[in-house]
C-alpha cells in the first residue's frame, strides 16, 4: 500500500514538473537571435550582418571551436560539467561555506549550465536569482546535451563592447575563424566573459592578459597541464579590434534576408576580394562621382564567383545601392548577339563584306562613335571595331523584333520605354539591360549559344540550358571576339566593349574557356560622366578593369575531356590564319599566267580578295586562282570563316 502511495505522489510530482516544463519552458530568443553571415563556397566567411540591436553574435557549436577551447573553457570554469546534471553540490557548498567566512560572494558555484542559463536570461546577482538559475539549469540539463549547452555559452558568451560569442570574439580580436585559434588566443576568449569590460583588449590590455594567464594556469593545475609548445605562443593580446568580414555587401543582404542562420553562396572569398581591390583602386583615377559595378562568373555551372555591386570614391552616397541591378543602356555590348543571329540566319558570314558608309533608315540616320566611315569592310572587322551602320543595317535585315525576342530568352530581356516597340537603335543600346543581364548574355554565348540563369547559392537545382543560339553561330562569334587587349593583358580572351549615348555607361564583358566576366562604369543617377581625356568610353574606362579581372583568376584545366569540347571553338584560333604565297612585297611578272593564291591555318570555307573583291574558287581550298589586270600594286587578303585575316602587299610589272 505504501509503495503505491510513493508512486502516486511520484507521479503527481513529475506531471506537475512536466506541466511547469511546459509552461515555463526554456528561454531560448538570445540563443537563436544570431547575426546573418554568408560564408563563400568553402565555407569561408564573407559577410556578417549582426543580430538586432547591432549585437555581433555568431551561432557557435563545439565542431566551430578548437578542442583546446573547450578544455580550458572546462578547466577554467567547471571541472565536473561532464559528470553533473547541472548544478554541482561541492561547488554550491564551497561557494556558500565562502560567503559565510567572508561575509560576502567570493564565488559563486555556478556551472557552465547556470552559466548558459544566465547568458539566455541575465538577472541581477541575488540569491533568488541563483535559486532561478538552478531549476533552469536542470531544465536545460533535459531538454539539451552536454554539446548543445556548450553550444550556448560559446554563442553567447560576452567579449566586450557588442560582441557575443567565441566565434565573433575571433573575428573581432584576432581577425580570423574560432577554428584557428592556438591556446593562448583561446584562453584569452575564455578569460574576458568572466569581467567583460574589464578585461577588453583594446581598453583594458594588461587586465586581459592577466584574465588569461589565470586562464592557462588554470589548465596547467589540472590533469591536461600546458606543454612548452604551448607557453611559446603566449604573447601580448591584440589591442585593436579588427573589422567584421564585409565582402560582397551588396550580394550578402540580398542572400540573407529572411534567412535563419549562416547562407551559402558560389562567391570564392579570393576571388571576391580581388574584384573589390581592383574596383576600389580604379575609382581614384575615375571622374568625380563614377562608380565601378563587376560581376564574375564560372559560365559552366553558372555560378556568380564575385560580385562588385558598386564601388565609389570617397565623396559618394550612393555606395547602398546594387549596380549590377541597376537597367542601363548597354550601348555596342549587344552587337555580339545581334552579329550571331545574323550568322546563324545566314544573313551574313565573318568574312562577308559591308558598307560603312552614310545611310538613312527611315528618318534614322546613326552614326559611328568618331562621326567617320570606314567605307568597304568585313562582318568580322566590322564587329571588332564596333561599326555602327553595318550592324543598323544587319538588325534591318534580321528584325528588331526577333532580335528582342531572342535576347529575352538568353536571359537578357530589352528594358524599352512604356509603349515602345523594339526599333532599330537596338543594335545600338537603344534598350535598358543591367550588368547581370548582360553577364547571363555573354555565358550564354560561351556557352555554345545554351542559355540558363546565374546561380549565387549552391545546392539550387540548375536550370535545364536551352538552346537559342546556333553552335556554329556562337562558334564563329567567339573567334571573332577572340583578341589581344589593347593595354595588355591574358590572351585567349574574348571581349567587346560598350559605351552608351553621352557617355553615361561603359561596358566591357568577356568570356575565357571557363568563366565569363562584366564590367559596368558609370554615375548611379544617370548623368554624363566628364573624363579629364578623351571620351570616356569602354574601351578607355571599362575594358582595362576586365583584363585585370581575368588576370586574378586561376589557369583554367586544360586536360580534362569536358574542357577541350567546351573550349574547342577558342583553342582552333591557335592555327591562325596565313598567307603563304604571295610572300609580303612579292614581285610578280605580268603576262605569265594565273597566279595561284595559297593559304594555311585559320578555319574553312576561306574567302580570297584581292583590293577588296572575292575571287572565284572553291570555298573547300585552300588556294584561289588569280590573273592580274595588268602591272601596278594589289592587296591580296584571305579571310577565315571566323573573319580573321591575313594579307600581303605585292607589285605586279
Amino acid at each position: 500500500m505504501r509503495w503505491r502511495l510513493a508512486a502516486g505522489l511520484a507521479a503527481v510530482a513529475l506531471s506537475g514538473l512536466l506541466a511547469l516544463d511546459r509552461a515555463l519552458p526554456p528561454a531560448l530568443g538570445r540563443w537563436q537571435a544570431v547575426a546573418s553571415e554568408v560564408r563563400d563556397r568553402e565555407g569561408r566567411p564573407l559577410a556578417v550582418l549582426p543580430a538586432p540591436g547591432g549585437v555581433w553574435r555568431l551561432a557557435t557549436t563545439v565542431a566551430d571551436v578548437p578542442p583546446h577551447l573547450v578544455d580550458l573553457l572546462v578547466a577554467a570554469e567547471d571541472k565536473r560539467f561532464f559528470h553533473h546534471l547541472g548544478v554541482d553540490p561541492l561547488a554550491l557548498a564551497r561557494a556558500a561555506l565562502q560567503w559565510v567566512r567572508a561575509g560576502r560572494v567570493v564565488s559563486g558555484g555556478s556551472t557552465l549550465t547556470m552559466q548558459a542559463v544566465r547568458l539566455l536570461e541575465p538577472r541581477p546577482r541575488t540569491l533568488r536569482s541563483k535559486l532561478v538559475e538552478v531549476a533552469r539549469a536542470l531544465q536545460l540539463e533535459a531538454h539539451f546535451s552536454k554539446r548543445e549547452i556548450l553550444g550556448i555559452w560559446l554563442t553567447l558568451a560576452p567579449q566586450g563592447g557588442n560582441l557575443e560569442g567565441v566565434r565573433a570574439g575571433a573575428l573581432a580580436w584576432f581577425g580570423r575563424p574560432a577554428a584557428r585559434l592556438d591556446v593562448a588566443e583561446a584562453a584569452l576568449l575564455v578569460a574576458v566573459p568572466r569581467q567583460p569590460e574589464r578585461s577588453r583588449p583594446d581598453r583594458h590590455p594588461a587586465a586581459a592578459e592577466a584574465a588569461r594567464d589565470a586562464v592557462l594556469h588554470a589548465r596547467a593545475r589540472g590533469a591536461l597541464g600546458i606543454s612548452a609548445a604551448d607557453r611559446a605562443l603566449v604573447g601580448p593580446v591584440p589591442r585593436q579590434r579588427q573589422p567584421m568580414p564585409n565582402l560582397a555587401p551588396h550580394l550578402a543582404r540580398e542572400l540573407a534576408r529572411g534567412a535563419a542562420g549562416p547562407v551559402a553562396s558560389t562567391l570564392d572569398a579570393g576571388l571576391q576580394r580581388s574584384a573589390e581591390e581592383i574596383a576600389a583602386v580604379a575609382v581614384r583615377t575615375l571622374p568625380d562621382r563614377v562608380a565601378v559595378a563587376l560581376l564574375l562568373a564560372d559560365w559552366r555551372s553558372r555560378e556568380v564567383r564575385a560580385l562588385v555591386g558598386g564601388q565609389f570614391g570617397e565623396q559618394a552616397r550612393a555606395g547602398a545601392l546594387d549596380l549590377s541591378r541597376a537597367v542601363r543602356s548597354p550601348g555596342s555590348a549587344l552587337k555580339p548577339m545581334l552579329y550571331a543571329m545574323a550568322f546563324e540566319a545566314g544573313i551574313a558570314q565573318p568574312g562577308t563584306l559591308l558598307d560603312d558608309l552614310p545611310r538613312r533608315f527611315g528618318s534614322y540616320a546613326p552614326e559611328n562613335l568618331d562621326r567617320g566611315f570606314t567605307g568597304r569592310i568585313t562582318v568580322a572587322e566590322a564587329l571588332r571595331h564596333s561599326l555602327n551602320l553595318p550592324a543598323v543595317a544587319l538588325l534591318q535585315e534580321l528584325g528588331p523584333l526577333r532580335f528582342a525576342s531572342a535576347l529575352k530568352a538568353a536571359g537578357a530581356p530589352p528594358r524599352l520605354p512604356l509603349g515602345a516597340d523594339a526599333a532599330l537603335p537596338l543594335a545600338l543600346g537603344g534598350a535598358g539591360e543591367t550588368l547581370r543581364d548582360m553577364v547571363t548574355l555573354y555565358a550564354m554565348l560561351a556557352d555554345a549559344g545554351r542559355a540558363a540563369p546565374l546561380r549565387y547559392q549552391p545546392g539550387t537545382e540548375e536550370a535545364p540550358r536551352r538552346q537559342v543560339l546556333e553552335r556554329r553561330a556562337a562558334a564563329m562569334l567567339a573567334g571573332i571576339l577572340v583578341q589581344p587587349f589593347p593595354a595588355g593583358g591574358p590572351p585567349g580572351i574574348a571581349w567587346k566593349t560598350g559605351t552608351s549615348w553621352g557617355g553615361r555607361d561603359a561596358w566591357a564583358l568577356g568570356f575565357d574557356g571557363r568563366h565569363v566576366a562584366g564590367v559596368w562604369v558609370g554615375r548611379p543617377d544617370g548623368t554624363p560622366m566628364v573624363a579629364d581625356a578623351g571620351l570616356p568610353t569602354g574601351a578607355r574606362l571599362a575594358l582595362p578593369l576586365l583584363a585585370q579581372l581575368f588576370e586574378r583568376l586561376p589557369a583554367a584545366p586544360r586536360d580534362a575531356q569536358e574542357n577541350r569540347a567546351i573550349a574547342a571553338p577558342l583553342a582552333e584560333r591557335l592555327d591562325r590564319l596565313r598567307l603563304l604565297f604571295p610572300p609580303p612585297g612579292a614581285v610578280l611578272a605580268e603576262g605569265e599566267g594565273h597566279v595561284t593564291l595559297r593559304a594555311a591555318g585559320g578555319r574553312r570555307p576561306l574567302v580570297f580578295l584581292v583590293d577588296g573583291q572575292p575571287l572565284v574558287h572553291e570555298t573547300a581550298k585552300r588556294e584561289a586562282a588569280w590573273v592580274p589586270a595588268g602591272p601596278g600594286f594589289y592587296r591580296v587578303t584571305v579571310l577565315d570563316a571566323d573573319g580573321i585575316a591575313a594579307a600581303a602587299q605585292v607589285r605586279v610589272r
